[in-house]
């Protein structure tokens, strides 16, 4: 009897430690293929945060033979609605350094903006400033929000980007400078804060 049991405890024994290699090489075969792991920022060179302003000029043209901005879709409504509601409009803008749209060319704010609200204009907006100039040629801030046009300023998220605004996120405050009614072409003064590495 005593030896039943002393047997039956090995086999318990080298049972479980059995079943505690399989089971580390399946965890560790499964680890290969990871879904998620958590890494240092080290690893992919991000040093300290840092804050940068940046100060430009949208210039959204919609007349001409040439214009930066231009719908791409509408409701049936659109129309007869006084703030455009449903309107599309896919833009490619010049952003420059002055107010003039021959200062100089800082890059382009290239994405969409839709009319969203009916009762005020309000419009959806979602783009890409995409700079082509200095430190930051190459990068991009990526744009998200709401811009009620004919409010005074405008705040509006800076939700992401790219190059040396990977990780980057922030708020932008937008100003009409001007505002042509009879072409509907508009400069906007953007200040841009924004957190990056």
């Amino acid at each position: 009897m005593a030896i039943s049991k002393t047997f039956l405890s090995i086999f318990s024994i080298l049972s479980l430690i059995l079943f505690s290699i399989f089971s580390s090489l399946t965890l560790a075969t499964e680890d290969s293929h990871f879904f998620h792991k958590t890494i240092s920022p080290t690893q992919l060179g991000l040093q300290e945060e840092k804050l940068s302003h940046l100060h430009f000029y949208f210039h959204d043209i919609v007349s001409g033979p040439k214009p930066t901005a231009v719908s791409v879709a509408q409701a049936q409504m659109t129309n007869n609605s006084t703030t455009r509601f449903g309107m599309v409009t896919m833009t490619d803008d010049p952003l420059t350094s002055g107010p003039e749209l021959e200062s100089k060319l800082v890059g382009k704010a290239q994405g969409i903006y839709a009319s969203a609200a009916q009762d005020e204009v309000g419009l959806l907006m979602v783009m890409n400033f995409a700079f082509t100039e200095g430190q930051f040629n190459g990068s991009t801030l990526s744009v998200l929000g709401r811009n009620t046009v004919f409010s005074a300023v405008r705040e509006i998220s800076i939700v992401g980007g790219s190059g040396l605004f990977r990780f980057a996120r922030g708020y932008a405050l937008a100003k009409t400078h001007t505002f042509d009614q009879k072409t509907g072409d508009a400069v906007v003064e953007y200040d841009v804060y924004v957190f990056h590495y």
